[in-house]
């Protein structure tokens, strides 16, 4: 599966912490993440991840437009929803395009947890059937 991770600043070692504790599963899957948050990740737990540019350079439009062509299987993406500096235009174009291709989105630890067992389960190999391009990516 195609799991795509980005974090806003202040959520960014809680993805890093989440990404450690969860690193034998996401190991077994392609991984893709904005600039930053992919940097850190990959320091901190040496999984593979491609790195897109950062999200203010337009790292998470890169993800939306993966989404937008079925390239995107899972998305984990920490938000920081109270701090007013952050962009929620964008935030909200990426969360209705996973709705509108349905695809499981994550905004915080709790959901993410629920996800990254449920994948793990196997219970999220529907995207396999809905989008067979990517079914023999990484498993």
């Amino acid at each position: 599966m195609n799991i795509a991770i980005i974090a806003n600043d202040s959520k960014k070692e809680l993805m890093v912490q989440f990404c450690i504790a969860y690193c034998g599963i996401l190991s077994r899957h392609e991984l893709c993440s904005t600039g930053t948050t992919g940097r850190l990740v990959a320091e901190a737990t040496g999984l593979a991840i491609q790195k897109f540019l950062s999200g203010a350079q337009g790292g998470q439009q890169q993800i939306s437009a993966r989404i937008a062509n079925n390239e995107i299987d899972l998305v984990l993406f920490f938000r920081d929803s109270i701090s007013p500096n952050v962009s929620k235009a964008g935030d909200n174009n990426m969360l209705r395009l996973c709705d509108v291709h349905n695809i499981p989105v994550a905004t915080n630890m709790a959901t993410a947890e629920v996800l990254i067992h449920g994948l793990d389960r196997g219970d999220l190999d529907w995207r396999n059937i809905v989008n067979p391009k990517n079914a023999g990516a990484a498993q």
